[in-house]
């Protein structure tokens, strides 16, 4: 067990390697009830998260869509990435990161200032999620006809709620999937069913190998309040298209005018190593890069890491390991996604 955002959460449940393939080319489920669930609703709940986040609610126009967003500061750092889920036109679900909940909320509070807004945090709410590519039929298989219709038709980053259960095809992994947010006294019952399925319980280590190999970003690492979208590869996140006045517009328009000094890339590393935070990324006579996270990559049986690099750094570098330099090819992420290496 570790530590994690003040949350005591498994490490692995016997082997780290085999929950990650299984999860790769079968079916894994994931305790992430450590996630912050908010529920937005009012009359001005639109509005309100116009303004408070990067991408713009208003482009979901179906209940049950999603969004990817960052939630920045007036610098055009970023506070937190999360996903925002449409509920109807007064409420909306916001999943955000277990690390930043306290600063999220203050955050969140803050902005409201007299607007007609109700922000609830759900924490009468656990989370389980299964993933990978044989996830979709164990969760289906447990539910009754009505329900499995639904669920059976939700595309990628759409979600439902069913009898008080909210089922979302989102994830952290690189493969297919759901989230589910369900009462708290429910959700040991689905844990249990689909670990009775035949999905295997993965812990905390294989959820970092896994988002890793998907080159999806981790708060506190790969992004924080003093990086912008644009250094971590979330630019596209940011949506520009009407005159909406979010927190960081500005910031992030003087950014993009001025231009970023360095770039998020991956890296495939040679020799003996695993890439770490901070290590040292030399790139001939340019400035000095950084890892942000690394790890030995389970599908690639090669180390691996995405890193921050002088916006002109071409196709290799070297990384700076224990007062070794190791040899890297920089690539673009994802390295692995849907089974198959990138």
């Amino acid at each position: 067990m570790v530590n994690f955002g003040g949350w005591e959460l498994p490490l692995h449940y016997g082997s780290q390697l085999e929950e990650h393939h299984r999860v790769r080319h079968g079916a894994g489920v994931f305790d992430i009830s450590h996630m912050t669930v908010i529920d937005i609703s009012g009359r001005d709940a639109r509005a309100y998260l116009r303004g408070l986040l990067a991408a713009d609610v208003a482009m979901l126009k179906t209940p049950g869509k999603a969004l990817y967003a960052c939630m920045l500061n007036e610098n055009g750092g970023i506070i937190d990435d999360l996903i925002v889920y449409y509920i109807s036109h007064e409420r909306f679900r916001v999943v955000a990161n277990a690390t930043t909940r306290a600063k999220n909320l203050a955050w969140m509070r803050l902005q409201m200032r007299d607007a007609q807004v109700k922000m609830t945090a759900r924490d009468d709410l656990a989370m389980v999620a299964v993933q990978g590519p044989g996830a979709r039929a164990k969760l289906l298989a447990l539910l009754a006809a009505g329900e499995r219709n639904i669920v059976e038709r939700l595309a990628s980053f759409e979600a439902a709620e069913l009898d008080g259960v909210w089922v979302a095809r989102t994830g952290y992994t690189g493969e297919d999937g759901f989230e589910t947010a369900l009462p708290n006294a429910q959700a040991s019952t689905l844990w249990r069913d689909l670990i009775d399925a035949g999905a295997t319980p993965a812990g905390l280590g294989a959820r970092d190998t896994l988002r890793l190999e998907a080159g999806l970003n981790l708060y506190g690492v790969d992004m924080t309040e003093d990086v912008s979208p644009l250094e971590c590869g979330l630019g596209w996140t940011v949506n520009l298209t009407s005159e909406r006045d979010f927190i960081g517009r500005a910031a992030f328009l003087e950014q993009r005018a001025k231009g970023i000094k360095r770039k998020r890339v991956g890296l495939i590393v040679e020799g003996r190593g695993v890439p770490r935070a901070h290590q040292k990324v030399i790139v001939g006579n340019l400035d000095e890069g950084e890892v942000t996270s690394g790890t030995f990559s389970p599908s690639l049986k090669v180390p691996i890491a995405l890193a921050r690099v002088p916006l002109s750094t071409g196709n290799l570098c070297e990384v700076e390991m224990r007062g070794r330099r190791l040899k890297a090819r920089i690539v673009k992420p994802p390295f692995v996604r849907r089974e198959q290496p990138c």
